[in-house]
């Protein structure tokens, strides 16, 4: 029985009710967009029409009038009183946005019920389109990477196996030969990423820098790392300003973050120093030498991929949820590993391997920086990181 995600219930309300928004279906690639539309375009009963602007983009815009125009003569010949448009990888055209502009505007003109779905592997490019063009017309439905229960309902993985392979459903199956694994999420995650969304629509001075940091970011996931240390391990580094913008350009792309410093004052939280954090571990995995059984050997390590496992959840969460926030502390020698910000609630979540020693100092000096805030352990001592990975994070949060 193939797998949905939750996501298809959302849509699938919005585009049987009234017609009011462009549905926009975006998040990293390999999330499952595509599918989950196909899923939507299968089940409707409504007059649909499924294409993919992977075949068309040196047409250009005008394929958008054609396919649009297309549809409404159906709706004419069939006596259809409403009709999807499925449009994938829109982002490949040139233009998209103002075209869909020009066919969204005329339809609402001439009362016709054509609605729209678009999809892009890319939040970048997509939106740079919205941004441009059709504000005030669109819903932003973020598709983000797989969770724990998802992954274990739909391809049975054990929560250690969630730590180290991540959560690609396009690699689930290949998990077992760990070289064809990585490879997959070497060519078919990472590279299209960065030569794709990244490379081909931004303006990139020093692209092998760029890719030096994606690496070394992925080697100091769950570490807090300051650019000056960064430029020390980069060759032909440039400066701060080059690497904290190509660190935003790896977080649009889904690929690494830079979490800031959790503090009540704003100026503080632009200028610290970024914790890296990756969005999914098998961006960690693809480039380790090391296989799965010999990552649980090393329990300094696989420490670090469980705390990443935990941040790549968190921040997943958050871009989900928009009053979920997330952070990290550090004052001193005490430190939080992550801070989430849920409506006013402030919550410190650390996150403890049996090689580590719960910092009483640390969760003190955050309670009285804090007054209010709660804390939350993830390990032996405290909820086990199963349990935390298989509680939907607002749920976990709404019972303190």
């Amino acid at each position: 029985m193939e797998y949905k995600r939750a996501l298809i219930k959302t849509l699938s309300q919005r585009i049987t009710g009234k017609r009011k928004f462009i549905q926009v279906i975006a998040g990293p690639r390999q999330t499952g967009k595509t599918t989950l539309a196909r899923q939507l375009f299968k089940e409707t009963e409504i007059l649909s029409s499924f294409h993919s602007a992977d075949d068309s983009i040196e047409i250009g815009s005008v394929w958008i009038d054609q396919i649009w125009e297309s549809l409404r003569l159906q709706m004419h010949l069939k006596k259809a009183k409403e009709s999807i448009l499925f449009i994938d990888e829109i982002q490949k055209i040139n233009n998209w946005s103002e075209c869909v502009k020009k066919n969204w505007d005329k339809d609402t003109a001439e009362n016709r019920k054509l609605k729209l779905i678009i999809l892009g592997s890319s939040r970048l490019l997509l939106e740079d389109g919205l941004s441009e063009s059709l504000l005030g017309r669109f819903e932003m439905n973020y598709l983000g990477h797989w969770t724990y229960p998802e992954m274990k309902k739909a391809f049975s993985f054990t929560a250690q196996q969630y730590v180290w392979f991540g959560s690609y459903p396009g690699a689930a199956d290949l998990i077992k030969d760990e070289n064809r694994f990585k490879n997959y999420i070497r060519n078919s995650v990472i590279e299209p990423s960065l030569n794709r969304d990244i490379f081909l629509t931004t303006k990139i001075s020093k692209p092998a820098l760029l890719r030096q940091l994606f690496e070394i970011s992925t080697q100091y996931s769950a570490f807090i790392l300051s650019f000056n240390k960064m430029i020390g391990q980069l060759t032909d580094a440039g400066n701060t300003t080059t690497l904290a913008r190509y660190l935003t350009l790896l977080g649009q792309a889904g690929l690494i973050a830079g979490l800031n410093k959790f503090s009540t004052k704003p100026i503080i939280e632009k200028l610290s120093i970024p914790k890296l954090q990756v969005y999914n571990t098998a961006l960690i995995t693809a480039l380790r030498t090391e296989s799965f059984i010999e990552a649980q050997g090393d329990p300094v390590f696989w420490g670090h991929m469980i705390e990443s496992s935990v941040g790549a959840y968190l921040i997943n969460q958050a871009n989900e949820y928009h009053d979920i926030k997330l952070y990290y502390w550090r004052e001193r020698n005490a430190e939080m590993d992550f801070v989430v910000k849920y409506g006013k609630k402030i919550f410190g979540i650390e996150v403890k391997s049996n090689t580590e020693k719960i910092n009483a100092k640390s969760r003190g000096l955050f309670s009285t920086c804090f007054p209010g805030s709660h804390l939350i352990l993830v390990g032996d001592s405290g909820i086990s990181f199963e349990e935390f990975m298989l509680t939907p994070l607002p749920q976990l949060l709404t019972g303190y």
